[in-house]
């Protein structure tokens, strides 16, 4: 990496710091030390795969990323740039640590804004322990809380983004969140998070199937398939929960009533859960989903990621699955409104099923 391109980076990080007010000088400043730990760590993937005193098992992957990163950029069309051609081992299990806080009685969840990123629903640490503390402070107001590990984060092409330690275990891991991460270089719209995640996880989707389509591995693709079926099931009995948890937090009751409501929708949601994993064993991997406290920041982070997939799915198959002309026209959708966006949306459903049906005659 050329020192330029760090000290120009820098310093547009610092003056954001600067101009955002004291009251976000703590946080912007474990942010820049947190990523510059990050760049330091990194390094080329060639020159690691060229030592002969990389672990065998590392050159293995590294070499895998190589592939794949090739593969994004010439068969997804995703940006070719050097994002994804460092390696950095960060020495724990997660790149950054998300608290997402929602208030006792409701399920929107709180937005953060920062300059360019615009308002997210999450506020990321580089450090568990200063998740939790902020954490902590957000309890200490009133709030539900969650804090939840990340394995990757995107820079949105400000810098080369890495492929890090926390996400090399398995090979479709590595392919999910290389593709995911490089479609926020794509489109990024600000204070959008449905629109962005949804986004880039159809792009992920699309990447793994043609990815795996290309290299003969179709029964992998089938189970794939089936762990995304999975998750469908279990975020809409989430949901249905959630749902049900907006209908008493829109009532008359007294805060008592709906604080022993809340409860009992929550113990509902464990006795379901507990009913489909004895039904389906293969639901045995969401147990760990129960295994801290159930509140309503946990349960509105569910399906934030797929809410619009439908609809870029759409947008994709009008566009043949040409994936330039896909983006070109994500890239035009980006552009409006919020509400004019959701209506382009809606519009590309429509326009899919009715282009489908004429195709049956």
């Amino acid at each position: 990496m050329k020192f330029s391109t760090v000290s120009n980076s820098l310093v547009t990080i610092i003056l954001i710091t600067l101009l955002s007010g004291c009251a976000n000088l703590a946080y912007y400043a474990q942010a820049v030390d947190g990523h510059m730990d990050v760049m330091r760590r990194s390094q080329s993937i060639d020159v690691l795969v060229a030592d002969p005193k990389v672990d065998p098992d590392l050159r293995r992957i590294l070499n895998k990323v190589r592939i794949l990163r090739e593969f994004a950029s010439q068969e997804l069309k995703l940006p070719d740039n050097r994002s994804y051609t460092h390696y950095a081992d960060l020495e724990r299990p997660y790149a950054v640590w998300n608290v997402v806080a929602t208030p006792e009685f409701s399920i929107k969840l709180k937005e953060w804004c920062f300059i360019k990123a615009g308002c997210v629903s999450y506020r990321g640490f580089f450090s568990k322990a200063s998740a939790e503390n902020y954490a902590n402070q957000l309890k200490a107001k009133g709030y539900d809380v969650h804090v939840g590990g990340v394995p990757a984060y995107s820079t949105l092409g400000w810098f080369s983004d890495p492929v890090l330690n926390t996400f090399i275990d398995s090979e479709l891991e590595l392919a999910r969140l290389i593709f995911h991460e490089l479609a926020h270089q794509v489109v990024y719209v600000q204070g959008d998070t449905v629109f962005n995640e949804s986004f880039a996880t159809l792009v992920e989707q699309e990447g793994i199937k043609r990815w795996l389509a290309q290299n003969g591995a179709t029964s992998v693709y089938e189970e794939y398939r089936k762990r995304r079926e999975r998750q469908t099931i279990f975020n809409m009995l989430v949901l249905n929960h959630r749902a049900r948890l907006e209908t008493l937090f829109g009532t008359e009751l007294s805060d008592t009533k709906k604080r022993a409501g809340k409860a009992l929708i929550f113990d509902d949601l464990r006795a379901q859960f507990t009913l489909l994993k004895n039904s389906r064993a293969e639901f045995d991997r969401y147990e760990h989903w129960f295994s801290k406290p159930l509140n309503n920041a946990r349960l509105a982070t569910v399906s934030v990621y797929t809410q619009l997939l439908p609809a870029f799915q759409a947008l994709l198959s009008l566009q043949s699955g040409d994936m330039v002309r896909f983006f070109d026209v994500v890239k035009e959708i980006s552009k409006l409104s919020k509400e004019e966006r959701a209506q382009a949306l809606q519009m590309a459903i429509q326009e899919n099923q009715a282009s489908s049906i004429a195709g049956l005659y």
